[in-house]
């Protein structure tokens, strides 16, 4: 029978802790998609980032089975903002907000998002951007906008890096959008954002955008 116990002892097979490659990390989940979520849970539990990284891992190889139902799907978004304190790190967000908490609401209300973009932890505000990128996929992109506008003015390098790379995902889907966002925040955006969300504009349009008068 899988558990989180067996899972930490293949871990381990594979290397000293903290030195198993992501790769070997994300082959070994996958073994483990059958891993119940009580005992996903008890992986999150682990001070070892490379547990966790297991557990998110196997949560965001779970929401993107074909075979996984509407229930099964609320269950992992219900344990992702349950244990979200456990989620503590930049790439520990990316595993699993994308499939995981975007997928999920692709045919629901968003307002949980921008409960978090107004968190005071720092992971739960990436979440709420990093999430949307799964609607972007989809050309939805409107929440994508509204969380950003909400995170302009915040303070940790990487939420901005991450509202950055959303706005340039769905400038793709939608170039008027983005450069109506443009004209209204460039000025107030983090240096960072801007540049990220600019990238693919043209060298005209990056100069202008640079060139509006900052904003407190």
């Amino acid at each position: 029978m899988m558990s989180a116990q067996i899972f930490v002892e293949r871990l381990d097979s594979l290397g000293s802790p903290g030195q198993v490659p992501m790769g070997k990390i994300f082959a070994l989940a996958k073994e483990f998609l059958a891993l119940p979520l009580a005992e996903v849970n008890k992986l999150l539990d682990s001070e070892r980032h490379d547990v966790r990284v297991g557990a998110l891992s196997i949560m965001d190889k779970q929401a993107r089975s074909k075979k996984i139902t509407e229930a099964e799907r609320k269950d992992l978004f219900d344990l992702y903002l349950r244990r979200s304190d456990r989620i503590n790190s930049w790439d520990l967000v990316d595993l699993g907000a994308v499939w995981v908490v975007g997928r999920y609401l692709v045919d629901k209300p968003r307002d949980v998002l921008y409960e978090l973009a107004r968190s005071k932890d720092t992971w739960e505000r990436r979440t709420a951007i990093v999430s949307n990128l799964y609607l972007v996929r989809q050309g939805d992109v409107d929440d994508t906008f509204g969380v950003a506008e909400l995170l302009l003015g915040d303070d940790q390098p990487l939420v901005q890096k991450a509202v950055g790379g959303l706005l340039r995902e769905a400038g793709k889907k939608d170039r008027q959008k983005l450069l109506g966002f443009l004209d209204l925040h460039a000025g107030a955006m983090a240096r960072v954002a801007l540049s990220y969300a600019m990238e693919h504009l043209s060298s005209q349009e990056r100069d202008f955008y640079r060139a509006q008068p900052r904003k407190s």
